[in-house]
């Protein structure tokens, strides 16, 4: 399955410790790993940090209650709590990755990425240690989050990650330069999170209107201000008419689109209905030519 469940909104709001103990309550994040698992979403995303380690212990709780295993990709670089450390650094690495089996209850874990880039540890040091964890059958797999080209060939000096996961939308191509195309080149799986841009490409925020209460604009807007301009709410409404021609919500259009051009796309559904927009995103298939019109929007 090329889209994967996004499990960062369960108690908290991602890795932001201002925000632990917000976000899905358990009782709602199994409902979503229930509704994502019947649809066929195979695939969970997390992290050490994600709500303060409650996305894990959830997850984990939940794969004890249903004796489903889905395959799990988890990060670490944030602090846990407000003062904690925080890093890439080797003995604090294999510390995390020893609390996240225990949160999440599995003897490994199937993916494990660096979630941004330590500039105080040498890649050379988190490689070393990536290679441990394997040696000692702690996870499947490695990769690496929210890094640049740069980044991304200092890894390829020292070995090949299975997955890039950076941020991509219609709304954010940059990684079109170089990112995708050393991905390309070296057989590595490119995976989008934010695909929707932090709602902005569901319709939710409109021109003149006030954010929805509890949306990310309301919560954690800083990310996305720079979004709210003219020529975004223009593209948005071409968005929605194309979407509106299609039968599709534009959620689903700008998650086909997504998809059209990347691996496979992480989704961060605030409640199960929301996953409607994935199941009419994989009922489109979009030509080159259509694929470059939505594009054209923005």
């Amino acid at each position: 399955m090329r889209v994967v469940l996004g499990c960062g909104n369960f108690g908290g709001i991602g890795s932001a410790p201002a925000f632990f103990g917000q976000g899905e309550t358990r009782e709602q994040a199994f409902d979503l790993m229930d509704a994502a698992w019947a649809l066929g979403l195979d695939r969970f995303d997390t992290a050490d940090a994600y709500g303060g380690g409650r996305s894990e212990s959830w997850i984990g709780d939940w794969i004890a209650a249903t004796g489903n295993r889905p395959r799990i990709t988890s990060k670490t670089f944030n602090a846990m709590e407000d003062g904690a450390d925080f890093g890439l650094a080797r003995e604090r690495v294999l510390r995390q990755v020893e609390t996240s089996l225990e949160r999440l209850r599995v003897e490994r874990i199937d993916l494990y990425l660096t979630h941004e880039p330590d500039p105080d540890t040498p890649v050379e040091e988190t490689f070393a240690t990536f290679s441990t964890l394997s040696e000692r059958g702690l996870i499947d797999a490695w990769g690496i989050s929210n890094v640049t080209a740069d980044d991304l060939r200092r890894w390829l000096a020292l070995g090949t990650p299975s997955l890039v996961q950076n941020s991509y939308s219609l709304l954010e191509r940059g990684d079109d330069q170089e990112v995708l195309p050393l991905c390309e080149e070296h057989g590595i799986e490119y995976q989008a999170f934010s695909p929707l841009a932090g709602g902005w490409l569901t319709g939710k925020y409109r021109r003149g209107h006030e954010p929805p209460p509890g949306s990310r604009m309301t919560m954690r807007p800083e990310p996305y201000r720079h979004l709210d301009s003219e020529p975004v709410h223009a593209g948005l409404e071409r968005l929605a008419e194309a979407a509106t021609a299609r039968g599709v919500s534009t959620a689903a259009l700008a998650l086909a689109w997504a998809l059209g051009r990347v691996g496979s796309v992480v989704v961060g559904p605030r409640r199960p209905d929301h996953l409607e927009n994935v199941h009419e995103a994989l009922s489109l298939s979009l030509s080159e030519a259509e694929l470059g019109e939505v594009g054209s929007f923005f």
